[in-house]
């Protein structure tokens, strides 16, 4: 979901620059949140982490602006409580238990005590942790730790969630549990989420819009799905047979076709008349469809080539 004309964006960011000493981790960065799940993505030490802890105000930006929710970085504490943040690498009490910490971080983040229990056995129960919540952290998995980190970052019911490589060191099975989580939150539970992931296949799925970081530039800023209309469609088609009939055949159906010598370029108003102006086209010329795909890089093609 995209936010309206009206709307604010969750996040503005103009010409940030951090350094560390000779070291550029943020060079010059711009860019724009406005849906409800957004994905950092970018290899390790992309300066994805520093973007992050900049967003909640732990580190200032040497040059440039951040405005979250509508505030700007001089009310970081402010910021802080309505946000919930998992970090890549937990530093969760190993002698508490998952309840214990999760009840605590509510009251940290100012809910009544009454109020903090009541939202720590929901959230438990969200992430799968109900039947363990008494256990000590110190017995669980590393799939049970990362859920547990999640838990005590929404306990407070933020209105954005920042997830740093919330799968680092799971195992497949408790990685697919982390990705149907982190989709839940925005899907389901109207929590918006910023997440980092060197992986495109994450951020493609939990994900409606990606940025691309690279030696701490944003190389590409762009939705996972496009909104109704700007998808054009266009295919590459070959064919068994000539190309003439399907050319004539294509044209009377609004369709219009590039020929060169190895494919047939077929454009369109949508991708939907398209693929079915193709079939009705090749039908109505008596010739087979050999090969179709996409016309140009596919999205993740694009955004590997982004990544380096």
């Amino acid at each position: 979901m995209t936010a309206g004309a009206a709307e604010r964006p969750l996040v503005e960011i103009h010409g940030v620059v951090k350094r560390y000493g000779p070291v550029t981790a943020l060079d010059g960065v711009t860019a724009t949140v406005n849906d409800r799940a957004v994905g950092l993505l970018g290899a390790n030490g992309a300066g994805k982490s520093t973007l992050m802890r900049t967003m909640l105000g732990l580190i200032r930006p040497d040059e440039g602006t951040i405005d979250v929710m509508g505030m700007g970085l001089d009310r970081s504490w402010e910021i802080r409580r309505r946000l919930g943040y998992m970090p890549e690498h937990n530093a969760l009490p190993m002698g508490m238990t998952a309840r214990d910490l999760v009840v605590h971080m509510g009251e940290l983040r100012g809910l009544p005590r009454r109020v903090a229990i009541l939202r720590a056995s929901e959230v438990l129960f969200q992430v799968g942790l109900e039947e363990e919540r008494s256990r000590l952290i110190r017995t669980f998995s590393v799939g049970m730790k990362q859920r547990t980190n999640l838990a005590q970052a929404i306990v407070h019911s933020p209105s954005l969630v920042i997830l740093d490589e919330p799968t680092n060191g799971l195992d497949p099975a408790g990685r697919e549990e982390m990705l149907t989580l982190v989709r839940r939150l925005s899907a389901d539970l109207g929590i918006a989420v910023i997440m980092s992931s060197h992986l495109l296949e994450d951020v493609v799925r939990t994900c409606d819009a990606v940025i691309v970081l690279r030696d701490g530039k944003v190389v590409a800023n762009q939705r996972l799905a496009p909104e109704p209309g700007e998808v054009r469609g266009d295919v590459q088609v070959r064919l068994d047979g000539g190309s003439d009939g399907f050319v004539e055949a294509a044209g009377r159906l609004g369709l219009k076709v590039d020929v060169s010598p190895d494919w047939l370029l077929v454009s369109g108003p949508d991708a939907e008349a398209v693929l079915r102006g193709v079939r009705d086209a090749a039908c109505s010329a008596g010739v087979g469809l050999r090969e179709l795909r996409p016309a140009g890089p596919t999205l993740e093609e694009s955004l590997i080539g982004a990544i380096g």
